[in-house]
């Protein structure tokens, strides 16, 4: 009998947890803890890190999983690198479910970069208001240009003080719609947005709004990874598993 560990933390990790609850399929949702309060899961959770790769294999072991699906956000590469390493120790088979990338289109001024240091570099020279769309984890990198104004939207509000002397915060959860974003590039003034490219539609709207505005986008890359299979919907996921796919439903953005 299959027991699933997902790796989650991503609207689509929840859309498979609904997936799997509903077919009958015993899992485990896995979260990092970096978010306070995960919305409530029709699967068991476990928060917290496993402890490096040997970690992870060692878990896997214990609890008899039999499959292991990675479908942490798409930046989380140590996890992803991890899982990848107890993949291959243990012999559990792996699978990412990945969400496409975002693409750059017509009326689109987006700058791509490889990294966060990379998007620092590519700040302008003179003071600009910045929408720093790329969550709490690489915040201190921008510390190097405090002559510029960040506006931080994070889920949380921050349990100590930022590592940005100006900034602006918005505490709110996605997803997050066109014509709000517009109103919010607006309301803050917003010269030029830094994103890391996380692809879904749940973020999106902040690269639609841009582009009516005529804003410019600096687009961190995503990290490269080791070579694993690589599902893009959790329909594909559960076919991997032996079941038929789920309702549509279950498996749209968030």
């Amino acid at each position: 009998m299959a027991r699933v560990l997902v790796l989650g933390g991503t609207s689509e990790a929840s859309a498979l947890a609904r997936a799997l609850a509903d077919a009958g399929i015993e899992a485990v949702l896995s979260y990092a803890g970096r978010t306070r309060a995960p919305a409530a899961q029709p699967l068991p959770i476990r928060v917290g890190g496993f402890g490096g790769p040997q970690g992870l294999a060692d878990w896997l072991r214990a609890e008899r999983i039999t499959h292991l699906v990675d479908a942490t956000h798409p930046f989380a590469a140590q996890i992803s690198c991890n899982a990848v390493a107890a993949a291959r120790a243990t012999g559990v088979p792996l699978i990412a479910l990945e969400r496409p990338a975002w693409q750059a289109g017509p009326g689109d001024r987006w700058v791509a970069v490889a990294d966060t240091e990379a998007a620092v570099a590519a700040l302008p020279e003179a003071p600009a208001r910045v929408f720093l769309a790329i969550g709490r984890q690489t915040l201190a990198s921008f510390a190097a240009r405090p002559d510029h104004l960040y506006l931080l939207r994070l889920v949380d509000p921050p349990e100590a003080a930022l590592p940005l002397p100006r900034t602006e915060v918005v505490i709110a959860r996605g997803p997050f719609d066109l014509s709000g974003d517009t109103a919010l590039l607006r309301d803050h003034r917003i010269d030029l947005i830094v994103a890391k490219n996380a692809g879904g539609a749940g973020a999106r709207a902040k690269l639609d709004a841009a582009r009516a505005l005529g804003l410019p986008v600096v687009m961190i890359d995503r990290p490269a990874l080791p070579a694993r299979q690589v599902a893009g919907s959790v329909a594909e996921v559960m076919r991997w598993l032996g079941h038929p796919a789920p309702p549509a439903s279950t498996h749209r953005g968030e």
